[in-house]
């Protein structure tokens, strides 16, 4: 009777799962749809297919090698010769921009994979969508994902994976109805940088109410009266699906008494949705703590996947990297949003206390287009980790 029953729930699911997909036409898949055919076409752009066309991959030759970015693999691939992995990966010199991928017509980008050499927040990522001049995704790409403190960390979720050595994964489906256009810039001043990359995307139909992906870093460091601010001034209809956090501690003690508090379509002094602790909002409890030790942990939705602890020397405060993503329960606007999160521990004395912390964020939502201009990118001295 158990696994009738069992059976009679994934069922339903795949159902339920089926029909909500029905209108995207290969744009989302998951388990409950992966048998269904589709007339979406699959494309993937990487080095050794700058263009992501059909038919079109592994071509770089050997005789190339003298062109910016084609053949630099050569010397590795010297005894073979074209088609045998002469061009996996770009240099990105000191200062220097590269449009990574550049997609016209309509349909999503599916997944992300990249591993960069050098310092991560100094390489930052956009993605323009349609004919923004603006971006709608500014982050230096190891906030993007999930390794703000420039120190590999395993992270396993639904949205983002960090997997052995240092690879970087984005499953953020991403719409676009034109043209979709990536880059990475390069802000360190004297060290060249070495990408490998695939952009995976799928040329299909988007529906008329698909919202376009954006994504936002900020940092205070320190926080300004102990409040840190994760978005403001979004305006349009949308949904919240997901922040990561980079959390400095510069106090003793239990770091993350804070609230976060959601302000939504015109809220003021008081937040539509107020947390009741940051370890609550991040899916944990209780400071995290089993044993007196902070405990690392990975879920599909949630997790604190980095713990970074003093060593005597050098590394003298705490460093914490979590995130929470709203896969399941998206927090939606219809105007405007603000997210605020407390900067505040827990005193010895038994009470409150506000601290001065460095923060950095990223913030992870759908709406409408077109969207506010973000705030000015910090430059690298003030991106640093310190």
């Amino acid at each position: 009777m158990k696994n009738l029953i069992a059976f009679l729930v994934i069922s339903l699911i795949a159902v339920l799962d089926v029909s909500s997909q029905t209108s995207f036409n290969g744009l989302e898949m998951n388990m409950g749809n992966l048998y269904r055919l589709s007339d979406a076409k699959t494309r993937s752009i990487s080095p050794e297919n700058f263009s992501g066309e059909k038919g079109k991959g592994g071509m770089a030759r050997l005789e190339d090698k003298d062109k910016p970015n084609v053949a630099n693999a050569s010397g590795a691939a010297r005894d073979l010769g074209q088609g045998w992995k002469v061009n996996p990966f770009i240099r990105i010199q000191p200062g220097e921009t590269i449009t990574i991928a550049e997609i016209e017509g309509m349909g999503a980008i599916q997944h992300i994979w990249m591993t960069p050499t050098g310092v991560w927040r100094f390489s930052i990522l956009r993605i323009y969508w349609d004919d923004e001049t603006e971006p709608s995704v500014e982050c230096p790409v190891g906030d993007f994902f999930g390794m703000g403190w420039n120190e590999y960390a395993p992270l396993s979720s639904l949205a983002v994976c960090v997997n052995p050595g240092s690879a970087f994964n984005c499953y953020w489906v991403m719409p676009f109805r034109k043209k979709c256009r990536i880059t990475v810039q390069n802000i360190n001043e004297k060290d060249p940088m070495t990408l490998y990359y695939q952009v995976d995307y799928t040329l299909t139909e988007v529906p008329a109410d698909a919202a376009y992906f954006h994504a936002q870093f900020r940092r205070q460091n320190p926080t300004e009266n102990s409040v840190y601010t994760i978005a403001d001034n979004i305006k349009g209809k949308g949904q919240f699906v997901g922040v990561y956090l980079a959390w400095g501690v510069n106090n003793n003690g239990w770091w993350g008494e804070g609230e976060i508090k959601f302000f939504i379509d015109g809220d003021s002094q008081f937040p539509t949705i107020c947390g009741t602790g940051t370890e609550d909002y991040f899916c944990g409890s209780y400071n995290f703590d089993r044993g007196g030790q902070y405990k690392e942990f990975c879920t599909p939705y949630s997790g604190l996947h980095q713990v970074i602890r003093p060593d005597g020397t050098y590394k003298s405060q705490q460093r914490f990297g979590l995130y929470r993503w709203h896969i399941l329960d998206p927090i939606r606007f219809e105007k405007d949003l603000k997210i605020t999160i407390q900067d505040l521990g827990w005193h010895l004395g038994g009470r409150y206390l506000k601290q001065q912390s460095d923060i950095a964020s990223v913030c992870y939502w759908y709406q409408t287009n077109p969207h506010n201009k973000f705030p000015k990118l910090p430059d690298w001295q003030n991106l640093e980790v310190n």
